[in-house]
């Protein structure tokens, strides 16, 4: 019986110590893991601000680059506006927006552009005010429940194909990211899948530099996603309609950003707001 006994404490002691084992492993594994998301966050984010910057279009050329990119994106490629004689994509809005354009250092090309909304009177609407105000159920996170100086919405935001391109993609240049008489390097192609995400941050920029903590947008549910997984945490505020595709209205307190956010992005997003207020 003592012989039995002792087997028995033997064998769960055995099982403990597996057990113990497989956690600290686990627990490492996971340390490991965080590490490597860590260093590639920050390394994507050291090529953000080594082959892009960050500029806000607020002369009168910028303007027009960015009504350019919209055009050629929204008009030209998508079909959701109609083609305009100027070569300009513009709207009522533009009258009372602030916008962010993403530039590629040496070849000086424009790789992204983004809109806020900026309201100042109970007569300028946000987009989603005009458009889809019935589609926010969520009544708590209505823009009619802040101050018109309070709330802003992201809009506009526009990549030119060729900086949307990965390498894999079968057009002529593809191996070596060629555009024009530029050809990108492994390293400039390895940060552009990032210009969404720094044009997110440039607006978020924006709104921390007018002080408007509200945000607004309507996106895919796709792309929302996708933010969340880089620390941007919109909420979803109503159901999903047909707006230019499939897309939800979106929430998201400014200030919070900046806690949700790794630490790699973080920085991403500090250098950003330094170029805008610079």
């Amino acid at each position: 019986m003592a012989s039995h006994a002792l087997e028995k404490h033997r064998s769960k002691s055995l099982d403990n110590l597996f057990d113990f084992k497989n956690q600290t492993f686990a627990r490492i594994e996971k340390r490991w893991n965080t590490f490597k998301k860590l260093r590639e966050t920050n390394k994507v984010t050291k090529h953000f601000s080594t082959y892009l910057s960050t500029i806000e279009a607020n002369s009168q050329a910028y303007k027009e680059a960015v009504y350019s990119i919209r055009h050629n994106v929204y008009c030209e490629e998508l079909n959701y506006e109609p083609i305009r004689a100027n070569g300009f994509e513009t709207d009522e809005f533009d009258a009372f927006s602030a916008y962010c354009l993403i530039q590629h250092n040496v070849s000086k090309s424009f790789a992204g552009t983004v809109r806020m909304v900026t309201p100042t009177n109970n007569e300028q609407q946000l987009p989603i005010e005009k458009y889809c105000l019935d589609t926010i159920t969520d009544l708590e996170y209505s823009p009619l429940n802040f101050d018109r100086n309070d709330i802003c919405e992201i809009s506009r935001l526009a990549v030119p194909e060729e900086f949307r391109r990965r390498k894999s993609d079968q057009y002529k240049g593809a191996a070596t990211g060629a555009f024009g008489k530029y050809t990108y390097s492994e390293d400039e192609l390895r940060c552009f899948p990032m210009i969404a995400v720094g044009l997110y941050f440039s607006a978020a920029a924006i709104s921390y530099k007018q002080k408007r903590p509200h945000v607004f947008v309507m996106m895919e549910p796709r792309l929302a996603r996708g933010m969340g997984y880089v620390g941007i945490k919109f909420k979803q505020i109503g159901p999903v309609v047909d707006y230019h595709g499939k897309r939800a209205p979106y929430y998201i307190y400014g200030p919070s950003l900046k806690q949700t956010l790794p630490k790699g992005f973080l920085r991403m997003l500090k250098h950003i707001e330094r170029s805008i207020k610079e």
